[in-house]
């Protein structure tokens, strides 16, 4: 992948770093998990580093480091389905810092974007029943990641809770969408299957805006 040619990217978080630039956290095809460099502007701007949008950019290499920098950064796709929704924004708040604590820099599991893009048009589209999507998600992350659970699998982990996330496991997504769960049943899949992820990507996942998702689904 040659400098000065034009990617899509998933805004995966942002760091500020001094007053006019952001360092943005993006999967792309191209180079997975990486960070790149973005002179900001004006506040309006910020819109477009929403966590799981799904932007075009153009990359260009920085001859002095290895953060190279993003410019002429457009949306690849509005996302209006998302943004008018704030069950589903805090829904990708959370998505995005799992696959923020989950890849590490440079991690680029063939298919990953793919399937990825693939999940974030899926809840834009929703217009009901997408209470259940966050957990539908981390399962099927696991499987993009390449270790898709079996029951048996994910049994150590589950507890309690395995009676619930079997007809996840068995059912497809159209019927696991609406399978009839509390607030604090889901919260309980989220932890089970947080767990799962960790130990079998070596990594502690840690994740902020759970507790905003707790709130979401008390």
């Amino acid at each position: 992948m040659a400098s000065g040619e034009t990617i899509e990217l998933i805004v995966l978080s942002t760091t500020k770093v001094g007053e006019k630039a952001l360092v943005v956290h993006t999967l792309s095809r191209e180079w997975g998990r990486r960070g790149f460099l973005v002179h900001s502007g004006a506040k309006a701007g910020m819109s477009r580093f929403l966590p799981l949008n799904i932007l075009e950019a153009e990359v260009v290499e920085n001859p002095r480091s290895e953060l190279w920098s993003l410019r002429h950064i457009g949306p690849k796709d509005a996302l209006s389905g998302i943004r008018n929704n704030i069950h589903k924004n805090t829904m990708t708040l959370f998505l995005s810092e799992v696959l923020l604590r989950t890849l590490r820099d440079g991690t680029n599991e063939e298919g990953l974007y793919e399937w990825c893009v693939g999940e974030i048009l899926t809840l834009n589209a929703l217009e009901s029943d997408f209470s259940n999507f966050h957990i539908r998600f981390l399962l099927e992350l696991a499987g993009a990641l390449g270790f898709r659970p079996t029951l048996q699998d994910i049994a150590p982990f589950a507890g309690e809770q395995l009676p619930r996330l079997k007809p996840f496991l068995e059912s497809s997504f159209e019927v696991s969408m609406l399978l009839p769960l509390s607030g604090e049943n889901r919260n309980a899949l989220c932890d089970v299957l947080l767990r799962y992820l960790s130990y079998h990507t070596d990594t502690n996942i840690q994740v902020k805006s759970l507790q905003v998702l707790r709130e979401l689904y008390r």
